[in-house]
């Protein structure tokens, strides 16, 4: 896959694959591309050479909302809630597809049993919600897509210690429940413990790939990308 902004190529013959059921993350330093490359895998970049493919059906060519139809939610950095709506209001947006649509109810159940709290805030302005809940409305939101393929884009950022590990135990859960999981993460040692496959991205290339320990038993990886002595 090679993916650029005019000229200049900010993700070039990166190749990477997410396994049916499995959690996967991307690592690698600052300005490395990957929310480049996750936002290209949602649709929400044009992808300049390659493919991206679910169950072998190519996405290239189809629109940015054709990717959520076929299985793939982002939660983006930065969560884009519409902070003036409601919980469940922002949680009842997220369940535009039409099979989605048809089962809101008991998905808006199933994200409200993952996170109790949500439940609890349904009628209060998503603005109102502290960091770490407004984290869990954005998965949830995502959910509500009743994705294949959940992208998370360094869904950690900005949020206290306990929050951190509660949002790692979360994302095992919602996996366990059958749905791919690819994380972007700043917290490598918390997300290399959940995943199956670990992706080292820098300067848009992928410079290692494997089982999160054994990239992890590697000196220099450890070091150099992975931010762990």
């Amino acid at each position: 896959m090679r993916v650029s902004y005019g000229a200049a190529a900010a993700i070039a013959d990166v190749s990477l694959e997410i396994k049916k059921g499995e959690i996967a993350v991307i690592v690698g330093p600052n300005g490395a591309g990957k929310t480049t490359l996750i936002n290209a895998l949602a649709g929400l970049h044009p992808v300049d050479a390659g493919t991206v493919r679910i169950d072998g059906q190519e996405l290239n060519r189809v629109s940015p909302h054709r990717y959520c139809e076929q299985g793939i939610a982002l939660v983006p950095e930065g969560r884009r809630l519409f902070t003036g709506l409601t919980v469940k209001e922002n949680l009842e947006l997220g369940a535009y597809r039409r099979a989605a649509k048809a089962r809101r109810v008991q998905s808006m159940d199933e994200v409200c049993t993952i996170f109790p709290v949500l439940r609890e805030k349904l009628g209060a302005p998503a603005g109102t919600l502290s960091g770490g809940q407004q984290q869990m409305l954005a998965i949830a939101r995502a959910l509500m897509a009743r994705p294949r393929l959940l992208l998370l884009d360094e869904p950690s950022l900005g949020l206290a210690p306990g929050i951190v590990v509660e949002m790692f135990r979360v994302i095992r859960t919602i996996n366990a429940s059958g749905v791919a999981v690819l994380l972007v993460e700043q917290n490598v040692a918390g997300a290399l413990a959940i995943a199956r496959r670990a992706y080292v991205l820098e300067e848009g290339r992928i410079v290692a790939e494997g089982a999160p320990r054994e990239l992890a038993s590697q000196p220099h990886i450890r070091r150099a990308y992975l931010g762990l002595n």
